[in-house]
Parts: structure tokens; sequence; C-alpha cells
């Protein structure tokens, strides 16, 4: 079977097409298009979709001689083990022990639940990053490299997998390996690059909405200006030291070339960003009225039960709002909780 890709933008809003499946895009869960990112889908990611519902994937393809597959631009961890447990699918005709593993292992990643004990130099999903951090190409060479380096890591966990090993946390699974020992040895170093990057931060101490019932929680936020680490995120919940409340920084606002913006919180400490994202949008709006320029795509506000409002991107064609904007929205959204 050939198999050929496709990277769209994220929110794309797509149809199922023969021979054809949609992966962690296309805002619908149907057979031939598997997304959680809409409201009415799961609280699963899109492989754990997968495993649970192998008919989105056997009941629209039916042995195919070519197979085109669609899913978003820079494929993450979801994306990739998506991809992986698809063809394992078709391949199968079932979903074994092993793509479980896998399955309940991306939707642990997806959901930013990793457990903070774990060590992240000997995780899947680190070592990913790892391999995939710093790369310097045209976007679509960088799609395709990370689609097949994705599917050759994603063989390599199954393999393991099957024989029995623990995929979560497992030193000894990529020692000897010198791609893999390359990639653990950056990850021990991206700790530093996060140490320089909260060097330069903004920190603060804000309330944010429970995410069950009513009322607010205090938390310590992060606000970080072109990241040098590719680990922030996993870094900054951990930090006990640095944050003032000795529970790590659970609010991370990371800014990209003051195009780019990415809000999203930690899910063990019950808060959510329910409302920012409208916010944002209208003072986006406003800012685009002034500026003579069409609304054209909206804040995403994590508006689905996998994410429960947890995480907030900016457009993707980049926003208008300057840094101290957003800056000011947010505190202006943590203030006016009742």
């Amino acid at each position: 079977m050939e198999v050929t890709y496709e990277f769209v933008h994220y929110g794309e809003n797509l149809q199922p097409l023969p021979d054809t499946i949609v992966l962690d895009v296309g805002m619908k869960t149907v057979p031939g298009v598997i997304d959680h990112h809409h409201p009415i889908a799961e609280p699963e990611c899109t492989a754990s979709l997968i495993a649970k519902y192998p008919r989105l994937v056997l009941g629209h393809i039916k042995a195919p001689q070519d197979l085109r597959i669609i899913t978003h631009r820079f494929p993450d961890f979801d994306a990739l083990s998506s991809i992986f447990l698809t063809l394992k699918l078709l391949e199968l005709g079932q979903v074994d022990s092993s793509m479980g593993k896998i399955a309940r292992y991306a939707k642990m990643v997806d959901s930013a639940s990793l457990p903070k004990g774990i060590d992240l130099t000997a995780t899947p999903y680190s070592i990913l990053r790892a391999l995939f951090a710093g790369a310097k190409k045209e976007e679509a060479e960088i799609n395709r490299e990370r689609a097949q380096e994705g599917l050759k890591f994603m063989r390599f966990l199954y393999a393991q997998a099957m024989e029995g090993y623990d995929i979560e946390e497992n030193r000894a699974l990529f020692s000897g390996i010198e791609r893999y020992e390359r990639a653990m040895r950056k990850v021990e170093g991206d700790y530093f690059h996060y140490l320089d990057d909260v060097s330069r931060s903004k920190k603060l101490t804000l309330d944010l909405p429970l995410g069950q019932g009513k009322g607010k929680r205090k938390v310590n936020g992060l606000i970080v200006r072109n990241p040098s680490s590719f680990l922030l995120k996993e870094w900054a919940r951990r930090d006990t030291i640095q944050s003032s409340l000795g529970e790590g920084f659970s609010l991370l606002v990371t800014n990209f070339g003051n195009l780019r913006y990415i809000l999203g919180v930690d899910p063990e400490k019950g808060v959510n960003l329910k409302g920012l994202g409208d916010l944002l949008n209208q003072k986006e709006a406003e800012k685009r009225r002034a500026e003579g320029k069409d609304m054209v795509l909206r804040w995403y506000d994590g508006n689905c039960p996998f994410f429960n409002y947890r995480i907030i991107d900016s457009p993707q064609e980049g926003t208008v709002l300057a840094h101290q904007d957003v800056v000011d929205v947010l505190l202006s959204f943590s203030t006016g909780l009742a």
C-alpha cells in the first residue's frame, strides 16, 4: 500500500474522503476523520480514540491500493502515534495490547499529564521532542522528516511493548542506541536552557477559575518570550524551587516572535482559562478593526472535553495584539473573577 501525507493548518474543518484518513485535525469524530478538538468530542486524544473505536478507521478504509493521511503541520506525539496506530490497525485488523499501551501513553502526553516524578530524560515524549528540536529547514521538509522519524520511533516503542517492556519511563530501553542516547543527553542539557529562560521571564501569582464548580485558586505563572528550552512546560511545572507557592508554575504563557502565543495550565491544579479566550478574541477584533484588518481566524480556547479550556492558542496567521495587550487581558481576566 502506497501511503502519502498531507499537512494542513490546525483547526481545518475537513470531510471524509475515499481512501483518506484525517488525523488530529478536521473538527469532527466520524469514520475517516478522527479529531478531538471540537466541543462534542469525547475526552480522548486522537490516538486513544483510534484504540477505543477502531471502526473509525476500519469502517472507512476498505483495502486501498493507495492511502492518503492528512494531519496537522508539525505533527506532534498524538498525530504521529495516531498515524502509526492507523497503519498498524489496517495491517492487523484489530487493536492489540501494545497498540493500547501506545494509545494510553499518547493520551497522557497530549493532556500534559506526565507524572511529575517521571524521569524526563527516559520517557518517549521527551526523546521524540529532542529528536525534533533545532530543525532549521523548510516547513515541508520538517513535516516529512517528522513523519518518517515519528513512525520509526513508534515502531520501536511497539516492538519493545510487544516484548513486555515498560515504555512510559525506561532508560535501559534507549541505552545502546546512539541516536536515542544523544537525545537523552540533549534532554539533560535542555534543563540549563530552561534555567536561562526563567532568568529572563516574568513571574506572577494570580487567581484562575476552578475547572469544576465555582470558585478560584491562586497559582504561580510564568511568561516566557522566545524560549530556548523545548521542554519548558515540563520543567516549569516541576519547578518547586523558583515558584513562590512551591507548587511549580501552573500557568505558562509562551510567546514566539510576538506573533504566536500559547497559554496553558497544569491539569493537576484543577483550574482552567474558561472565558479568557473570549476576551482575547474581543481585543483581537477591536485592534483589527482599528487597523482595517479582517478577523479571519480566532484564538483557540480549548473548548473540547479533553482540554476543558486548559489551553489557548493564538490565530494561525498570528495576532495583531502587542505583548503587553496579551498580558493585560490575562491580568484583567484574573482580577475580574468573582
